[in-house]
């Protein structure tokens, strides 16, 4: 009988375990036919081959399947649902690094065996569920996904869980840490960067013993850093970065004895830096980079043998740099740019032969750069600008095989460049401006051809500028202003086909324009103040250059151009210059006497009718308390006068963000734009002083902000003639913008742009971002790009308009630096932008891509068709997965002659609209991408629709 019960049980078994077996590969063809990609090419679903031979695939003695990974293998689809009704012995299970959309699968939770889940890097989005069923977990990756609505709390019942990691998941609601996080007390890993987390970090986080790697950056942290944290024995790593915790560090953190790696940079700590943590026997990254921390660096930190990375730029540290620092440690980065320390630069910083960033710019130290340095042989970056240093620049560091950028700008160093500079191999950017630099160019400077940016200007330096620079083809940027230099200007440097800037104003040369610079003709040129001689060439008198010749009494023009600003620069017609000076001592002399006849006339006028001219001046638009100061940046033929008094409601064509925007057609016949800056003073007033102090500041900050503006050349950027500031309002005089702007050609049906039309205002616009972005420094963010702000010239060249919010990175200095300030526009705003505030060139780039798409479709950022919370980049994304998908959402007005060339910028579109801003393109690679895209460069730009004039005025 036993017998028997034992037989059936076995059937029973066998049956079971057959058809679990059989359930098995139905599940494996569900995933072949949901998703796709040739690594499952070995999963041979219909001959019925043992699952367990699947790569990716692990079971268990008895045949159960207990580990499916299929991580990195670029699969695309959907994941099926559930997966535990098919394997329900599954323990691992890790889809990752793969193109998996649509929502959270929510029958995973039922598998009620899993330890580990992993689905990072992939694009399942929607709402997580309740988790508290899968009791087993232990390790728990949803990182980098597109999550929504409330983070799941549920994990606080996992009390089995050692590894949680959310990171990169922006689109959760705000939420705070549960003050019962501490039952989570085999937690070794808490990864919850860059998802949402705001208010405190709770105090019981002391309770969780087993955690070894806290994270809790890119969020929105406040208040201080709990002195509990400092009770966690087996901690090694605290990242609390791009938050907005305040209060001092807590002493207690140096109990950390396993401490290897703390970062809480950019953050509103106050105070000085422990010792105690300083102390830290295995301390290797120590960053505490933007917060306002005062005091010294504590000496003690001269002692560490294990420190890679000391960042602490942007602070408000003084005191002298520890002797010894860098001694015994193998330091890779050191960066203390933008405090105020003071005394010598510490000498043994590359003792461990590993240094590659020597950052120390924008401080106060003094005395000689350390013959040391010219050792650092693995340095990339070697930037000490902006502080007080002195004598000559070590021969040697000129020529550091490694190195890429050496700035030493703006100090008091003096001696000659050396030619050893040429071998200088790797170096692309080369800033010694501002110093008292003497001696000549070397020739050999040619030797460096990697060269992109070049700044000697404001030095001592003399003799002529080598024809071999003409050999840099990559240069983008040379500045030699303000220098002695003499000579002509070599012919050779008009095969510099990369140049953007130039400048080589305020020095001694001679000679004449070369003709074969017309060829070259950069965004922003310069040859004002030497001596130069001869004609003009013709192009840079049609391209409205002249400005850039003032002050070389000896060149002439062979005709007026036709711009009436320009016929102000007072050049000599050729072959009149020399009647010219016959007559010059008359015109002395008749303007001598008539300065002292109209000044006698002004006087009694002003004396008899003062009293008229309140009242005039009370009757117009800017009432009495206008009374402006001025600030030209360009030569102008117009008053203030002239310009308040055509500020009346009949000139008003738009208002945007920051003012009121006037067209004003002058007495000379020009036309200009005028905005006048919405004004806070009335707010501030009734609100208090506290009030009237901060726009007291808010003005000094916009006045200097609009004169970095004014000063800025580029043929894409609007021209800022000048500024009128007064205690009540603020007007900028802008070139006016016949063509309107980009969003009304695109959207309003004023007038028909093709292809090559639309990629020409592309390409502008990239090269006017490009040079704000890489050519300035500091670099300038506009932080609201959109079509808008995108005005179009008489020949449709574009000009980027409206900085009234964008501001200048103060102390970047190379490092994509960030500001709090929310500004931007609603489709045209980066994701990370969005929740965090913190403005980067990468948050630039991202909105050029929504414009870019705006080109290609001419659809709006935002419509009701892409469906609710929807934008173009969704819509676009919907449809594109093949090439006759993409070629639907091209606006129709558009030829098909120039599709191939269409949806490569519509690649480029893809790349700058990047989810993960690391991974979007610099505005440099932008304008090279769309050059290489540019449809008139194989082929005629005749097309069906070549028609670009406006349909209406």
């Amino acid at each position: 009988m036993g017998f028997g019960y034992i037989f059936i049980f076995s059937l029973v078994f066998l049956f079971s375990l057959t058809n679990t077996i059989a359930n098995q590969s139905e599940f494996f063809k569900l995933m072949k036919k949901s998703l796709s990609g040739n690594p499952m090419a070995d999963w041979d679903v219909t001959s019925g081959k043992n699952v367990c031979n699947y790569t990716g695939i692990s079971c268990d003695s008895k045949g159960y399947v207990v580990k499916v990974d299929i991580s990195g293998w670029n699969l695309s689809g959907h994941f099926p649902e559930n997966i535990c009704s098919y394997l329900p012995e599954l323990k691992s299970l890790n889809i990752g690094h793969n193109d998996i959309h649509g929502d959270f699968p929510y029958s995973i939770t039922n598998c009620s065996l899993l330890e580990e889940l992993t689905t990072t890097h992939t694009n399942l989005a929607g709402k997580l569920p309740d988790m508290s069923s899968m009791v087993s977990l232990r390790f728990l990756d949803m990182s980098s996904c597109s999550f929504t609505g409330k983070f799941p709390k549920s994990l606080i019942n996992l009390t089995n869980l050692q590894v949680v990691n959310f990171n990169e998941n922006g689109g959760f609601e705000p939420w705070s840490l549960p003050i019962d996080i501490f039952r989570l007390t085999k937690l070794r890993s808490m990864i919850l960067s860059t998802c949402m987390v705001s208010g405190l970090i709770p105090k019981s986080i002391g309770n969780m013993t087993s955690l070894v790697d806290l994270e809790l950056s890119g969020n929105f942290l406040v208040g201080p850093v709990p002195t509990e944290i400092g009770s966690l024995p087996n901690l090694q790593l605290i990242e609390l970065y791009y938050n907005q915790l305040t209060g001092g560090i807590p002493e207690e953190l140096g109990n950390l004895t396993g401490l290897t790696d703390i970062d809480m940079s950019v953050n509103k700590l106050t105070g000085s830096l422990p010792e105690s943590i300083c102390r830290l026997p295995n301390l290797r990254v120590l960053q505490f980079y933007n917060n306002s921390l005062t005091g010294e660096i504590p000496r003690v930190l001269e002692e560490s043998k294990s420190l890679v990375m000391l960042s602490l730029y942007s602070n408000y540290l003084t005191g002298e740099v520890p002797r010894h620092l860098g001694r015994w440690s193998p330091l890779v980065l050191f960066d203390l740019s933008e405090n105020q320390l003071t005394g010598e630069l510490p000498p043994e910083i590359c003792n461990g032969g590993k240094l590659n960033y020597l950052l120390a710019l924008d401080n106060r130290f003094s005395g000689v750069l350390p013959e040391s340095y010219s050792k650092c042989v693995s340095v990339i970056r070697f930037r000490l600008s902006s502080n007080m240093l002195e004598g000559n620049i070590p021969e040697k560091i000129l020529s550091l095989p490694s190195v890429s950028i050496i700035d030493l700008s703006d100090n008091f160093l003096s001696g000659s460049i050396t030619p050893s500079l040429g071998n200088a191999k790797n170096l692309s950017e080369l800033f010694l401006q501002n110093n008292r630099i003497t001696g000549v160019i070397p020739c050999e400077i040619s030797q460096v051809y990697n060269l992109v940016k070049i700044d000697l200007s404001n030095n001592l330096i003399s003799g002529p500028i080598p024809s071999e620079i003409g050999h840099l083809k990559r240069l983008n940027l040379l500045l030699l202003q303000g220098n002695k230099l003499t000579s002509h200007i070599p012919n050779s440097l008009s095969s510099l086909t990369s140049l953007n800037v130039l400048d080589l104003s305020r020095n001694l040369l001679t000679g004449s324009i070369p003709e074969s610079f017309c060829d070259l003709l950069p965004s922003s040129m310069n040859f004002s103040n030497n001596h130069l001689s001869g004609p003009i060439p013709l192009s840079f008198i049609k391209g409205g250059q002249l400005e850039s010749f003032i002050g070389n009494p000896n060149l002439c023009i062979s005709e007026y151009p036709k711009s009436s600003s320009d016929k102000n620069q007072n050049f000599s017609i050729c072959g009149e210059a020399y009647s010219r000076k016959k007559v010059d001592y008359i015109w002395v002399i008749g303007i001598s006497i008539g300065v002292v006849v109209i000044g006698g006339v002004v006087f009694l006028q002003r004396w008899f009718s003062k009293e008229n001219d309140v009242v005039k001046h009370e009757e117009t638009w800017s009432s009495s308390y206008c009374s402006y100061n001025v600030k030209s940046f360009h030569r102008v033929s117009f008053d203030q006068e002239e310009i308040v008094e055509a500020m009346i409601d009949k000139n008003v064509v738009g208002h945007g963000g920051s003012g009121t925007v006037y067209k004003i057609e002058l007495s000379n016949g020009e036309v200009v734009a005028v905005k006048r800056l919405w004004s806070q003073k009335s707010k501030a007033a009734d609100e208090g002083s506290d009030e009237q102090q901060q726009q007291q500041i808010m003005n000094r900050e916009l006045k200097t902000e609009v004169e970095t503006l004014g000063n800025i050349r580029h043929k894409n950027i609007v021209k800022l003639y000048c500024y009128f500031s007064s205690f009540d309002c603020n007007l900028l005089v802008y070139e006016y913008m016949p063509n309107g702007n980009l969003w009304d050609a695109l959207h309003t049906g004023k007038c028909l742009l093709d292809w090559p039309t639309r990629h020409q205002i592309a390409l502008g616009v990239a090269q006017g971002l490009a040079y704000l972005h890489h050519h300035l420094m500091p670099p300038i963010i506009h932080r609201d790009i959109k079509s808008t702000n995108i005005l179009l010239d008489q020949n449709f060249q574009p000009k980027v308009a409206d900085f009234g919010i964008a501001k200048v990175l103060r102390g970047a200095r190379g490092k994509d630096s960030t500001t709090t300030l929310v500004a931007g526009s609603y489709g045209y705003l980066a994701p990370e932008y969005a929740y965090s505030c913190k403005a980067t060139t990468k948050c630039d780039v991202y909105s050029f891509g929504v414009v870019l798409m705006e080109l290609i479709t001419g659809k709006k950022p935002v419509e009701m068709e892409f469906g609710e919370n929807k934008n173009i980049i969704y819509w676009i994304s919907t449809k594109v997965e093949t090439k006759q998908g993409a070629i639907e959402v091209l606006d129709n007005t558009l030829s098909g002659y120039f599709n191939d060339d269409i949806i490569k910028v519509l690649r480029i579109a893809f790349r700058c609209t990047c989810k993960t801003a690391a991974l979007r393109p610099s505005m440099n690679e932008i304008v090279q991408l769309l050059i290489e895209a540019d449809p008139c460069k194989f082929q005629s730009c005749k097309s069906p629709n070549k028609t670009k004039q406006p349909l209406i005025k």
